[in-house]
Formats: structure tokens, C-alpha cells, sequence
């Protein structure tokens, strides 16, 4: 997909990734780019300065993406593209309390869903349309100290395999973007364990993750990886998974301790 002349949806487009999406999207051309964010101020902020429409939307619930689809089309025709990029991380394994795991889990899976939900039969019914799901390379690999980021992640990855099975040779295309360690919000702090074990290839900006969107796009890739040896730790975990296991334990006791 070229992005000139398209129409395209971003959520949790007020920072980090969301951002760089939307200002890349808008230099590559697209005739409208919706910045969709729960910061009502950073997404007015982010949609001025590429020239865009801002939607305040809580990803959590259904209804309001439902809302913002509509809001966006009734503006600007069918949508081409909608990244699904809205994310959070929690920190802890199994003991996290259930109302972490309930909000992580709408945040980073359920919203791929509700949104697919709406805008698969539209795309269908008009011969076709883009998905771009940000998931993370913890949804192919995992995530040392962040069980419910791993999770979730994994089960992002998992909703859009079977969109782009199910739906692929009636005109659907989906990519899931799964980058390590972004300089965002999300990995700073000093103390931050996910953010060291993730950047151990090195941390890269949030425009350098937009870059590889762009190109993953254009090439309709369904892994899009701004670090390219993520795909080289995939191949290592199918071939010997009981080998990747173990060198995954030695890199927590090596990072985390």
C-alpha cells in the first residue's frame, strides 16, 4: 500500500509511536490522517501539526471506537487504513491483580478486536481495506518480567493471523507491527526492567519504528519489524524451542537477576 491520497486512523496517536505514525503518514502523503487518542489535548496537539482531524476515544470501549469509525468516515469517506496502535505495558507475572489484567488485556488485544469488528465488513463490502496492528515483538517472542504484556501481545499477534487467513482472498490486508525497545513513555525511567530487557538490541526512536511501518506497508508484509533480528529469535524459537526456553531463562537471570 502507498499511503499517498489515503485515508488513515491512528489510535493512541497523541505520542510515542502513535505520533510518529501520524506525522510520517502525513509527509507520505495521506489525504487524511485521524489522530484518536484517550489525551484529547495531545491528540488536538499531534492532528494541528500534520493537518488532521483529532477524535478523543477510549479504546476500552467498543462503543467509542465504533464512534470514532463512523465520525471518521462521515468526514472523510471509507477508511484505508486503521492502525489499531493504542498500548499499555504492566509490570509482574501471574500475581498482578485481575483488574490490571482486565485492562491490559482490552487495551491490547480486545481493542484489535472491536475494531476489527466494525471495519471488516465495511472493507469487505467495498472489495477491501489495510489493518495495521501494533503488537511487539513479545507477541512472537515474550517479554521478561511483564507476563500481561506478553500475553496480550501474543494474542494481538494471534487475532490478526486469523484476519489475514480468514479474510485475505476477499481483499483484507493486515501487518502487525512488532518492534523491541521504542524511546516512548513507556520504556522511560531509569528502573525500568522491561524497557532493559527489550532494548538489549538497542533502543531505537519512535520515527525509525514509523519508517519501518511505511516500508513494511508498502511491501504488505504481515511481520513488520524495525529491528530485523526479531525475525532471526523467531526462527531460533521454532527450531528448538526447548534450547530458546533456556537461553531465555540465562538472559532473565543475565538482565533481571
Amino acid at each position: 500500500m502507498e499511503l499517498s491520497g489515503r485515508h488513515v486512523v491512528v489510535t493512541g496517536g497523541a505520542s510515542g509511536i502513535g505520533r510518529a505514525l501520524c506525522e510520517r503518514f502525513a509527509k507520505e502523503g495521506a489525504r487524511a490522517v485521524v489522530v484518536a487518542d484517550v489525551d484529547a489535548e495531545g491528540a488536538a496537539r499531534v492532528a494541528a501539526s500534520v493537518g488532521g482531524m483529532a477524535q478523543t476515544v477510549d479504546v476500552r470501549d467498543p462503543a467509542q471506537i465504533e464512534a470514532l469509525v463512523d465520525a471518521a468516515e462521515a468526514a472523510h469517506g471509507p477508511i484505508d487504513l486503521f492502525c489499531s496502535n493504542a498500548g499499555i505495558g504492566v509490570a509482574g507475572g501471574v500475581e498482578v491483580p485481575d483488574s490490571e489484567w482486565q485492562r491490559i488485556w482490552e487495551i491490547n488485544t480486545m481493542a484489535h478486536v472491536w475494531a476489527a469488528r466494525v471495519l471488516v465488513p465495511r472493507m469487505l463490502e467495498r472489495g477491501g481495506g489495510y489493518l495495521l496492528n501494533t503488537a511487539s515483538a513479545a507477541g512472537l517472542l515474550t517479554q521478561l518480567g511483564s507476563a500481561p504484556y506478553s500475553v496480550t501481545k501474543h494474542a494481538a499477534v494471534a487475532i490478526a493471523e486469523w484476519l489475514a487467513i480468514t479474510h485475505g482472498d476477499a481483499g483484507l490486508k493486515v501487518s502487525v507491527l512488532c518492534p523491541q525497545a521504542v524511546r516512548t513513555a513507556m520504556t522511560a525511567g531509569p528502573d525500568n526492567d522491561a524497557a532493559r530487557v527489550a532494548g538489549v538490541d538497542g533502543m531505537i526512536e519512535a520515527e525509525e519504528v514509523a519508517e519501518a511501518a511505511v516500508e513494511g506497508l508498502r511491501d504488505e508484509r504481515f511481520w513488520i519489524l524495525p529491528h530485523p533480528t526479531v525475525s532471526e529469535y523467531a526462527l531460533r524459537k521454532a527450531r528448538d524451542v526447548d534450547r530458546w526456553l533456556g537461553g531465555m531463562r540465562r538472559l532473565q537471570k543475565r538482565m533481571l537477576g
